[in-house]
């Protein structure tokens, strides 16, 4: 027995050391290629020179009414980290790191949010991009800070998502996409009166709602009616015959792609033509009308349109539709990849990867994103950037 015992750890630490050597050549194999000509590079992003691994978490909704928003997130999050670690990853001091995902499933509900936020913590992140939701992000904001993880939300509007010091977001919040939505339909579009249709049991939606009917009063407008619905209510007739009684030019939706979906298919079933405007929840919208012509002539706010001309745009819908079966990418696809991205750009100018040092660099970095252009973060973690407009036109978007 001692002999057969003997023999055994002899062998072991055969097969250790054995195993050591070959961890030690494929280190050295990672380093030389670092030094080595670009040619040597592919897009492969198994070739990638980065020798550490930095673990983005990530959660949102991947199933449920909200999916859509949670998958195009990752999505687009994955084509910048697939571009960044082709490009041999990010340098930061002495090392070189390879982006990492691993994405959880919300369901857009506050305690999935937190069951999925556990488990990646659990698998060792050094950030979390999340969530995806408004809700999502509220539920999960204080276990963040007690963390001491830096998140980044990349569409997360609500103004408690990012309410602690280690919390940032990528997209517009509600206030400022309120505020600019009524400046852009009194300014621009030359309309006064509005009637105004939202969700009271949604923080995304009233938000929004109560910006842009401040913001109305405050240039001398009128909103006509204010009419609530509960999230789930797929009959709007009642909101709508109201609507329909009063001297509106004009119906604001600050709601999601599904709620916009149903107004606006039964005010044409209902005879009524005015045009509508809606906050950037609409996004998706095309996607689920069956109709077009029910969503034709609607404007909503978004920082991103697939259709745009430019280069960088180009790009990443090139990308995006390569990856995912000729998909195109919306708005929080475009979000995700913004997100990667300003990871990238904190981790370089912090020179470290320890979420306090990653905080106190977001105020100093500047992103030229798909979302904006030289995106700054002030000390509220807001991302400083141009609200932009989309008009559904011949049924496609385009930038207003």
């Amino acid at each position: 027995m001692k002999k057969m015992i003997s023999t055994t750890l002899a062998t072991l630490t055969l097969v250790a050391a054995l195993a050591s050597c070959g961890n030690n050549a494929n280190t050295s194999g990672a380093k030389e290629s670092e030094t080595g000509s670009s040619d040597a590079k592919t897009s492969d992003v198994s070739t990638s020179s980065a020798t550490d691994v930095f673990k983005v978490g990530a959660i949102g909704p991947l199933t449920g009414p909200a999916a859509a928003y949670g998958i195009s997130v990752k999505q687009g999050a994955q084509i910048a980290i697939d571009e960044i670690n082709a490009a041999g990853g990010v340098t930061v001091g002495d090392k070189t790191y390879s982006f990492e995902m691993i994405f959880e499933d919300d369901e857009a509900t506050e305690d999935k949010a937190i069951q999925a936020y556990n488990t990646v913590m659990d698998k060792g992140i050094n950030v979390l991009m999340g969530a995806v939701t408004s809700g999502s992000s509220i539920a999960i904001a204080d276990l963040t800070k007690a963390d001491g993880i830096m998140q980044l939300t990349p569409s997360a509007s609500a103004e408690n998502a990012i309410k602690n010091d280690n919390a940032f977001r990528i997209c517009f919040s509600d206030p400022e996409q309120g505020v600019a939505m009524a400046d852009y339909m009194i300014d621009t579009l030359g309309k006064t009166k509005v009637a105004v249709i939202y969700n009271n049991a949604d923080e995304y939606s009233t938000g929004l709602g109560q910006a842009f009917e401040e913001e109305v009063a405050a240039k001398g407008g009128t909103v006509v009616t204010s009419e609530a619905f509960a999230t789930g209510d797929m009959d709007f007739s009642s909101q709508l015959t109201k609507i329909k009684g009063t001297d509106a030019e004009i119906i604001y939706i600050p709601a999601y792609y599904q709620d916009a979906t149903y107004i606006t298919k039964q005010a044409k079933e209902m005879g009524i033509t005015l045009p509508f405007i809606g906050s950037d929840g609409w996004d998706g919208v095309l996607g689920t009308v069956t109709d077009t012509t029910t969503v034709e002539g609607a404007i909503f706010s978004a920082p991103f349109s697939a259709s745009v001309e430019d280069d960088h745009v180009k790009t990443f819908v090139d990308a995006y539709k390569k990856a995912y079966s000729d998909a195109v990418p919306d708005q929080f696809a475009a979000d995700g990849y913004d997100s990667i991205y300003t990871f990238k750009a904190a981790m370089e100018k912090a020179s470290s990867i320890e979420s306090a040092d990653l905080i106190a660099a977001m105020t100093e970095i500047t992103v030229n994103g798909l979302t904006g252009d030289n995106i700054t973060f002030d000390a509220s973690g807001a991302a400083k950037k141009e609200v932009r407009y989309v008009k559904i036109t011949d049924g496609a978007y385009a930038y207003a």
